[in-house]
């Protein structure tokens, strides 16, 4: 019985620690043709945040870049976050999903 009351106590914690673990933010990154101004990027940041699975955005115009951090749990696909941008009159000419947030992204910018 001993043996049996063990086991059912690693299982359970084994079960609650797997779900307290973080997992890796999702970020989808676009590089972004004709973005040539403050207004630019303030455009297309507005728009992706008004996404509901969105978390946090970085709008970069020098290396012609805006990634996209998901809320955990929460996806969008690169088709989703193309149609945002060019129905904002832009062009996307790369796309890329990485496991870094948008202010890790920030910080290996500066």
């Amino acid at each position: 019985m001993r043996k049996i009351t063990w086991a059912a106590i690693a299982l359970s914690l084994s079960a609650l620690t797997a779900g307290a673990q973080t997992s890796a933010p999702s970020t989808i990154k676009a590089e972004v043709n004709g973005m040539v101004c403050a207004f630019c990027a303030q455009g297309i940041e507005k728009k992706i945040k008004a996404m509901p699975q969105t978390k946090d955005v970085l709008v970069n115009l020098d290396k012609r870049l805006v990634a996209v951090e998901l809320k955990p749990g929460q996806t969008l696909t690169h088709d989703q976050i193309k149609a945002a941008i060019t129905d904002a009159g832009y062009d996307v000419t790369k796309m890329d999903t990485v496991a870094v947030s948008v202010k890790d992204l920030k910080a290996q910018l500066k």
